[in-house]
């Protein structure tokens, strides 16, 4: 593949086909998820659908096209999603008296239910969350980061109050940054986006950001506070317990597969791809030694083996491909991200051990096929650890504080700058015609700080300073 340091883009673009994660669609800009990649994507799935239904909320699903008029409520919702919209305009061989919009996001059809659903505030808070596709008309695909369909969840729900939905506003946004901390081992700023980043229709919106290998941020999950914007819109009231008739305040919140994405540009290096164990399809793959009788010999052994390590909570794949050789496995597996690879050969099993080799490792380990499952369980524990310091330190190494405009220019070429600004959005806007670079978030954590502008030498807005980076 093309070096990262030579072209990333191309490197990421390789991978993603020769790793067996997508093929191309019929459709420009959308993309088929293969097997493998979807698994990655089932397993990060499972574990915030637990998250979610551990936290109170409710799956349900809600249909995929809206009429356009429900748009159409919320003027800044509309605008901001305007240019990205797919139109149906005929159906059944007739044109249809309204257009139908294929959702780009569903804060319309479930406002309208909500609507019909809540009438006191013995029903609120309403929680609920939707695992569906949407469709954004994209201008620029690429593979997971941005492509025309998508797959993602979406959080709804509704409250007697302002103090209750920034509760759940922050509440979703610390879910995120756990998924992607502890098992994406993507170390994320988690923070607020300024006014000019802010989702069409929000009061305040939240993000989790991580930093790829290439120095660019990746908006990995984000949540919304919309105040009663779209209880007015659809007009989602309850009867308080004065007995007066009040708006609801809503909030939004999603995370989508563009997080499989994020774990491809956060771990992987020229050799492929570097998967965290807790989202590996296969967190060991064992490759019998041998030909004929001496294949005959091992592979009853090599089964028995990963259906102990299946046993054992362990992700196990046997490698059996006989038209294969065991280089050739090696170097696939090594491309496919595998934490873990397994040899056993005849002379292993006579000495009742298997060669062990690691992702990041280097060299082979004969490893006791008695003890096999802790100590395979204590390597994968040891390599999700590894990963998250790593990208940690990666992160951290390309991220500088910066009081001048020559020194945030030079920071965003290669990384993140920490900076003041004077929250004026012409400021930010000629900050990225300038040098490409947006403000990722308003950190959550960080010293309050007073400082000058980088770019204009107006007062910070802020009392503290904001990342800034070039994004996907």
């Amino acid at each position: 593949m093309t070096p990262q340091s030579e072209d990333f883009s191309a490197w990421y673009n390789e991978l993603v086909f020769k790793a067996e994660l997508v093929d191309r669609g019929p459709v420009r800009g959308t993309m088929v998820i293969r097997p493998y990649g979807y698994r990655i994507w089932e397993l990060l799935q499972a574990d915030i659908d637990r998250r979610i239904k551990e936290t109170g909320h409710d799956n349900a699903y809600f249909p995929l096209l809206i009429p356009e008029s429900y748009l159409q409520r919320e003027a800044e919702h509309v605008e901001g999603f305007s240019p990205e919209l797919a139109v149906v305009t005929h159906a059944g061989g007739k044109e249809l008296e309204e257009p139908l919009v294929v959702r780009p996001t569903s804060e319309t059809v479930i406002g309208e239910m909500m609507a019909k659903w809540i009438s006191s505030h013995r029903d609120l808070p309403m929680l609920l969350n939707q695992w569906a596709n949407v469709v954004r008309w994209e201008m620029r695909p690429r593979m997971f980061l941005r492509t025309t369909e998508f797959l993602w969840q979406e959080g709804h729900t509704a409250h007697s109050d302002e103090a209750d939905a920034m509760r759940e506003t922050l509440l979703a946004l610390d879910l995120y940054a756990k998924v992607a901390r502890e098992i994406a081992a993507m170390p994320v700023v988690d923070g607020e986006k300024t006014p000019g980043e802010r989702f069409p229709g929000a009061q305040r919106t939240y993000t989790v950001e991580g930093m790829m290998r290439d120095g660019r941020a990746l908006q990995s999950g984000t949540s919304h506070y919309m105040g009663t914007n779209f209880a007015k819109a659809f007009n989602i009231q309850y009867t308080a317990q004065s007995g007066e008739l009040e708006y609801c305040h809503t909030t939004s919140w999603g995370m989508s597969a563009r997080m499989v994405g994020g774990v491809i540009m956060t771990h992987g290096d020229d050799k492929g791809l570097v998967l965290p164990p807790l989202l590996a399809p296969y967190q060991v793959v064992i490759v019998p030694i041998g030909r004929g009788e001496q294949a005959e010999q091992v592979l009853p052994s090599a089964r028995e083996l990963a259906e102990r390590l299946r046993r054992a909570g362990i992700r196990a794949h046997l490698d059996n491909r006989p038209q294969l050789s065991p280089g050739f496995k090696f170097n696939d597996w090594e491309l496919r991200g595998v934490p873990v690879r397994l040899e056993l050969g005849p002379r292993d099993l006579a000495e009742g051990s298997a060669l062990m080799s690691t992702r990041l490792g280097e060299g082979k380990t004969p490893v006791s096929l008695d003890s096999a499952p802790a100590r395979l369980q204590f390597e994968l524990d040891a390599m999700q650890s590894l990963l998250l310091r790593r990208a940690t330190d990666f992160r951290d190494s390309l991220t500088a504080t910066v009081n001048t405009w020559a020194d945030f220019a030079e920071a965003v070429k290669t990384g993140w700058a920490l900076a003041f600004h004077c929250g004026e959005p012409e400021c930010e806007d000629e900050i990225k015609a300038a040098t490409s670079a947006t403000p990722r978030c308003i950190p959550a954590e960080g010293p309050a700080e007073e400082g000058l502008c980088v770019r204009c030498d107006q007062k910070s807005a802020y009392g503290k300073r904001l990342i800034f980076g070039r994004a996907y």
